[in-house]
């Protein structure tokens, strides 16, 4: 078989760079283009220069010139590093060098949504970020244990002569829980105050570093954590998790018009319908819509909202939680790979809004003697 130029930038326009919706080719990425007989030199350009990124560019070019243009070609690539100037961030962020930060919600408890979160900011790293994990569900802390660091404790250090509480580190992601400081069997019962105080020592008391993305995992419901949130630091946007069922897409419905009213106005980048629908293993091409079909969709087209992800019940990924290893580490399995596209649309949602909407303000609210606070 011959090969051609011609053939390999067909063969190419089947893949896009991670994150990026125009294929490769179309995206200008391919610099150069050489054949020699049946082998193939690319020159490929890239704004990333993490390892995992580099290695998932390589693999896609070779894997699709074999599998459209010849399979037994010997593929090269040479990939062009080209870091564009810094690309707009969230400015005026209270947490030093945090350049985004993301709240993880639910209008009511059990849909998943600390699975979600954490999920989210292991994948977020797999894809070369660095990412930090807030659990502020201060009355039921769960990410110690989906991390497999039940019984850990953090330490503190001395940054600029203050003593600051080091995060936990696991998968590449920075943690930092109220459950390390309770006992596992300890209940937590605090008063509204203490809770948002609470949630304003693991932000601010913390030394996170650089990070590009750090992740709340937020109580469900809405309530005074959720008001201390938005009035401490300027959130980038919110994502809202739901189950399909009538009842939870009625309480979801809520916990998005809590972030766009105008006193918060804080973008809310989509909904993640988790429990979507369930395919046993012995029917893989069969879809079971337990609790109801087409919820998300339907809630986010009244609200004029992006699905982010439809994650199916699988049990792979409560045992994942369980064991303390986030199931989107678990390789190629559909469930892996259904949790690392959900982390790619969280970072394309999060990027669109940074270049199309301001900067978000911490909120400013009214105390009962009409004087102004943050």
């Amino acid at each position: 078989m011959k090969l051609t130029k011609k053939n390999i930038l067909t063969a190419l326009s089947n893949i896009s760079l991670p994150n990026e919706e125009q294929n490769i080719v179309e995206s200008g990425a391919i610099k150069n283009v050489q054949v020699f007989g049946t082998d193939v030199e690319l020159d490929v350009e890239i704004k990333n220069p993490t390892l995992q990124y580099k290695k998932r560019v390589e693999v896609d070019c070779i894997k699709a010139v074999h599998d459209y243009a010849y399979e037994k070609s010997d593929v090269k690539v040479n990939l062009i590093i080209n870091i564009p100037e810094k690309a707009i961030q969230i400015k005026g962020n209270a947490i030093p060098e945090v350049k985004n930060i993301l709240a993880i919600s639910s209008g009511k408890g059990g849909v998943g949504k600390s699975t979600i979160a954490a999920n989210l900011a292991v994948g977020l790293s797999d894809l070369g970020y660095k990412v930090g994990l807030v659990d502020a569900d201060i009355y039921g802390p769960s990410m110690h244990i989906m991390f497999g660091l039940e019984g850990e404790h953090p330490q503190t250090i001395e940054i600029d002569g203050k003593n600051r509480i080091k995060p936990l580190e696991n998968y590449g992601v920075k943690l930092l829980s109220i459950g390390f400081f309770a006992e596992s069997q300890q209940a937590v019962v605090w008063r509204g105050p203490m809770a948002s105080k609470a949630l304003n020592q693991l932000l601010w008391d913390t030394f996170w570093g650089e990070l590009d993305y750090l992740i709340v995992d937020l109580p469900p419901g809405t309530g005074d954590i959720h008001l201390s949130l938005v009035q401490s630091i300027p959130l980038t946007g919110a994502v809202v998790v739901s189950t399909p069922q009538h009842i939870a897409l009625a309480d979801a419905k809520k916990g998005v018009n809590m972030f766009k009213l105008d006193s918060i106005n804080v973008p809310v980048l989509g909904i993640i319908e988790n429990m979507s629908y369930f395919t046993p293993e012995e029917l893989p091409e069969n879809k079971y819509y337990i609790f109801g079909k087409g919820g998300a969709k339907g809630l986010a087209e009244q609200m004029e909202l992006d699905v982010l992800a439809e994650i199916p019940i699988v049990q792979s990924l409560r045992e994942a939680s369980d064991a303390g290893r986030p199931a989107v580490l678990q390789g190629a399995t559909p469930i892996a790979i259904e949790l690392l596209n959900m982390a790619k649309n969280i970072v394309a949602a999060i990027e669109k809004r940074n270049v199309n909407l301001p900067p978000t303000k911490a909120v400013e609210t009214k105390d009962s003697a009409g004087c102004s606070t943050k």
